[in-house]
C-alpha cells in the first residue's frame, strides 16, 4: 500500500481546515503545533521531514488536545528532550498515551505500521518498549469500547474510507511479544 504524506495532508485539511481553522503542513527538522495569530491565518500542525509516521504522532496530540490547548503553542505541554532519567521517561510515557493511542488508531486506519515513540535514544536508561506498547493498546482498546475522541474518529473515518480498511477491531492491535517469549 502507498503511504504519501501528500495524502494525510489533503484528507485532513479537507475535513478540518474550514471547520477548526486547522491545518497540517510538512514541515523541516522538528515536528510544533502553532496556533493561528497575527502572523499565521489558521493554526498549523506541523510534522517533520516528510515522515508519514511524524504526521500521525502530531495528529494524535492534535486530536487529544482540548480547545484551550489548541491555543497554546505545542499546546502547552512540558517536553524534556532526548536523555531523560528512568524516572522523567516514566513522567514522559504517562502523557503520551493517550496520543499514542490515537496514533495507533489513525496508523491503523491507513493500513500503516505503528511503533511507540519512546522518544529517548540517548537516555540513562533503556525504555520497556513492550510495556509502553501494551499501555498503549489498553488505551486504545478502552478507545475501541468506549468511544474514539470525535475529531479522532473523524481522521480515522476519512482515513479508513480513502484506503479501503474495514472497521477497526482490537484484532488490529495485537499485543506485542516480549522478546524473552522469543526463546
Amino acid at each position: 500500500m502507498n503511504h504519501d504524506y501528500n495524502d494525510l495532508i489533503r484528507l485532513f485539511n479537507t475535513a478540518f481546515l474550514d471547520s477548526l481553522n486547522t491545518e497540517l503542513l510538512l514541515g523541516g527538522d522538528e515536528p510544533i503545533y502553532l496556533p493561528a495569530s497575527n502572523e499565521r491565518t489558521h493554526h498549523q500542525i506541523i510534522f517533520a521531514r516528510g515522515y508519514y509516521a511524524s504526521a500521525m504522532h502530531e495528529l494524535g496530540h492534535w486530536c487529544i488536545a482540548g480547545e484551550a490547548r489548541r491555543l497554546l503553542e505545542d499546546y502547552g505541554y512540558w517536553y524534556q528532550p532526548d536523555g531523560r532519567s528512568a524516572e522523567v521517561q516514566a513522567a514522559f510515557e504517562v502523557v503520551e498515551i493517550k496520543p499514542q493511542a490515537i496514533e495507533w488508531i489513525l496508523s491503523a486506519s491507513c493500513g500503516f505500521n505503528y511503533q511507540v515513540s519512546c522518544d529517548n535514544l540517548s537516555g540513562n536508561c533503556e525504555p520497556d518498549r513492550v510495556g509502553f506498547t501494551l499501555k498503549v493498546r489498553d488505551q486504545v482498546i478502552s478507545y475501541l469500547t468506549d468511544g474514539i475522541p470525535e475529531r479522532a474518529q473523524i481522521l480515522s473515518d476519512a482515513f479508513r474510507e480513502f484506503y479501503g480498511i474495514a472497521p477497526l477491531t482490537a484484532a488490529n492491535f495485537p499485543k506485542p511479544i516480549p522478546l524473552t517469549d522469543y526463546a
